[in-house]
């Protein structure tokens, strides 16, 4: 059995102070941030963090093993790579289905970037003269911080730890505990300390 790494927030440590999502967004940048107020690329995360009276929390992608998201791209540009769902942008048409199919509300839409800058769609034809070019928009999700060092940059950053990365180890061992107390609890067995 072959399950996804991901990342889960606890939202009982969670303190909703966004450094999540701004790491996540400079972690994706194409260009460097070292003098503050500089950077003029738009701010794109690949979390969002949720605020309501009862619960804040970042909502990023789960990397679902058997991937609606993927099971309905048009294009085939959403696929299962090294234990991750992955968005290849080149592939992408910006058709929205991924959105509409995500469970958990993870799936964006962002523009396309290059080198800090905004990628245009070429040969749109436009209705009115002196429209301006149309920003080649694509899926965007949480890619586990793919070719990153130290990992996804949110679990890094996070000043409360509310962040864990499941691995599929992690997984296995989680459901053999549950088993094990599930059927000594049956068994009315109790568990020694």
């Amino acid at each position: 059995m072959n399950i996804n790494t991901f990342v889960v927030a606890n939202p009982h440590k969670c303190i909703g102070c966004k450094a999540c999502e701004i790491a996540c967004a400079v972690a994706h940048l194409d260009t460097s941030v070292a003098t503050a107020g500089a950077l003029e690329a738009p701010f794109l995360p690949r979390l969002s963090l949720v605020r309501t009276p009862m619960v804040t929390m970042p909502i990023q992608c789960r990397q679902c093993d058997d991937a609606p998201c993927a099971n309905v791209c048009l294009v085939d540009a959403i696929t299962h790579q090294d234990n991750k769902i992955i968005v290849d942008a080149d592939k992408c048409i910006g058709c929205k289905t991924c959105m509409l199919a995500c469970p958990l509300g993870a799936m964006d839409m962002a523009p396309e970037m290059e080198n800090g800058q905004p990628v245009y769609q070429e040969g749109l034809q436009f209705d009115a003269e002196g429209q301006p070019a149309k920003e080649k928009i694509v899926a965007h999700k949480c890619d586990l911080c793919a070719g990153r060092e130290n990992g996804p940059a949110c679990v890094e950053v996070c000043p409360a730890a509310a962040f864990i990365v499941v691995k599929p180890e992690d997984m296995k061992k989680s459901v053999k505990n549950r088993r094990v107390a599930s059927a000594a609890e049956v068994a009315g067995i109790k568990k020694a300390n």
